[in-house]
């Protein structure tokens, strides 16, 4: 069950990217910065439930797989929470549009890069697009903390799974070896 279920979070996490990119290159959404880095969140998940479809992990393994996806996914949804609280802010409040991302990154150091981007533009504060309420970041930020609360999941059941279930009379019954 362990494998099928990071085998499910690889296929969400590809489902989601795939939904990310239709909106952008068929309902002509541009992405903004906080999109992106969003994005590179939900590939990092879709690599990890990857490696752990394939790998099959028992206890240890599943503890290192539960608790990269879940730091991972904790960091998609600061972001998330960002662009959110962005999106609800006050005009006055939100920066002005910034440069892109990709020269942000080439014309910054890193550490400086990623405070102007986390500082967030008008163009992260735009809403194009709403379901149920939610604009793509509030249903990003759902996603995340879905994501994280399922590698929790994984991680106990691959804790369950890997320990020897021996009850009753048969478990002093039982001699080493046998």
């Amino acid at each position: 069950m362990p494998r099928l279920g990071y085998a499910a979070g690889f296929l969400v996490c590809a489902g989601l990217i795939g939904y990310a990119l239709y909106l952008q290159y068929y309902e002509y959404q541009d992405p903004c910065p906080l999109c992106l880095l969003q994005r590179v969140v939900y590939i990092v998940l879709m690599a990890v439930f990857l490696v752990a479809a394939l790998h099959g992990p028992g206890r240890v393994g599943a503890t290192v797989y539960g608790g990269l996806l879940f730091v991972t996914a904790g960091v998609g949804a600061g972001i998330a929470t960002r662009h959110v609280w962005l999106q609800y802010a006050p005009r006055g409040q939100v920066p002005e549009c910034g440069p892109g991302l990709e020269y942000t990154l080439r014309q910054f150091p890193l550490p400086q890069a990623l405070q102007k981007i986390f500082a967030g533009g008008g163009d992260c504060a735009e809403v194009g697009w709403r379901f149920l309420g939610l604009t793509i970041a509030g249903w990003s930020l759902v996603w995340f903390f879905l994501l994280g609360a399922f590698a929790v999941y994984l991680t106990l059941l691959g804790w369950k799974r890997a320990r020897p279930q021996v009850q009753g009379s048969k478990a002093r019954n039982l001699k080493p070896g046998t």
